[in-house]
């Protein structure tokens, strides 16, 4: 089972990667340009870009499918978790 959800968390993380490489197409319209700087400042230039971006629909349908029936018994046990301690940056003065 831990298996089966490992190949299915991979999967999707490929197609969520090749969906921001293929649908995302953009193109750089305008270079930048710093600002001319005198005893006044003049105006600078920010890039323009033009992005072309896929869509993608989401459906939903209704089918039966057979799943087994399992009982489940709880018990409790000890187990070892990660924790994290974080300490902000000393005061030098």
């Amino acid at each position: 089972m831990k298996t089966g959800l490992a190949i299915l968390g991979g999967v999707a993380a490929v197609a969520v990667i090749a969906a921001g490489i293929y649908m995302v197409d953009i193109d750089q319209t305008q270079e930048a340009r710093l600002p001319d700087v005198d005893v006044s400042v003049e105006g600078g230039q920010l890039p323009a870009f033009d992005a072309e971006v896929g869509t993608i629909q989401l459906s939903e349908e209704e089918v039966t499918v057979e799943v087994p029936e399992v009982e489940v018994t709880m018990e409790e046990t000890t187990v070892t978790v990660p924790g994290i301690s974080i300490e902000p940056p000393k005061n030098d003065g």
